[in-house]
């Protein structure tokens, strides 16, 4: 049987718009998102997920020892989990009970949806989201970083897994220290730019 989701509107006039969007992003917050899945995920206690594309060995391994203790509290997680640090987290949350929102840096109408995403999506724990619309259809460095200021927008805590130094990662974690929510990171000689930044260190 073919999977067929329903993808639905939230206009930013409208009382189910995350208050969080409006919160952390003033007039830069988008004009409507589109959901496929349980919009009602989006209010929940997010922690938000970011981890650079290149990502030492050592935090990788770190990274997955996280994410399972994630999934055995049930932990509500948001993220673009599009690097593959970040894909390594959600194989390890698929597997468990706990909520998971998935921001795309894409369109979502005519999306073909992963066979691994079914499940989630029918058990209601599982929510894609994106502020784009049908003409964006591939990821590129505009768009992720838009894509990653939603995510960080939605959450109510952060944690960054690794932000390569010098890079758009590490740009945009140098904007959330000045948000008013908690940002963290794992505590590892790699992540040493972060904690300079004021990043906290993670403490399951």
């Amino acid at each position: 049987m073919k999977f067929l989701p329903t993808p639905t509107w939230i206009v930013k006039s409208h009382s189910n718009y995350p208050a969080n969007l409006a919160k952390n992003l003033g007039e830069d917050s988008p004009e409507q998102i589109v959901c496929i899945g349980d919009p009602a995920l989006l209010t929940l206690p997010l922690l938000g997920i970011f981890g650079s594309v290149r990502c030492p060995a050592s935090l990788i391994l770190q990274a997955h020892d996280m994410a399972q203790s994630l999934k055995e509290k049930q932990t509500p997680v948001i993220s673009g989990f599009h690097s593959p640090v970040e894909k390594e987290v959600l194989s390890v949350l698929l597997q468990g009970a706990g909520p998971i929102a998935i921001c795309l840096a894409r369109g979502l109408e005519g999306m073909r949806v992963p066979s691994e995403y079914h499940k989630p999506l029918e058990d209601g724990r599982l929510t894609l989201i994106s502020s784009f619309d049908s003409t964006v259809r591939r990821a590129k460095a505009k768009i992720s970083y838009e894509r990653n200021r939603l995510v960080a927008a939605l959450a109510e805590r952060i944690l960054v897994l690794h932000a390569e130094q010098g890079g758009k990662l590490e740009s945009l974690c140098r904007e959330l220290v000045g948000w008013d929510k908690p940002i963290y990171t794992i505590k590892d000689t790699s992540n040493e730019n972060l904690i300079h930044l004021g990043v906290l260190e993670w403490k399951a």
